[in-house]
């Protein structure tokens, strides 16, 4: 299993202000999208997301997301590893995810092809 990136999650109450922060300390621009009714800018190494309480807890609670070469390799190996499978492998607009608890307690989701 190669990881490629990581990104690190960050709730913000409100996006459209906290975006041109990350935008200049990064010198990246947002890439902006919505998924499961969470408002989402990914910014260099950041993706940063608001919405309701309801529909944000479902996001909240994952740490970071690490971006894999091979998905189905990675959750195999993880899940060999002592990893649990949360969320199965499932499509989104950027590829295919899904969410691992590893055996420390982290939450983190994989994304890849």
């Amino acid at each position: 299993m190669t990881i490629t990136s990581v990104v690190l999650r960050q709730r913000v109450e409100d996006l459209e202000a906290a975006v041109p922060f990350y935008e200049k300390m990064t010198g990246s621009t947002a890439s902006r999208f919505s998924f499961a009714g969470v408002d989402l800018a990914g910014i260099g190494p950041f993706l940063l997301f608001s919405g309701p309480d309801e529909a944000v807890q479902r996001v909240a609670g994952v740490a970071a997301t690490l971006t894999v070469a091979d998905l189905d390799s990675a959750v195999e190996k993880a899940v060999a590893e002592g990893a649990e499978v949360v969320v199965p492998k499932s499509p989104t607009p950027n590829g295919h995810r899904a969410i691992l608890r590893h055996p420390q307690g982290g939450v983190y989701e994989y994304v890849g092809a």
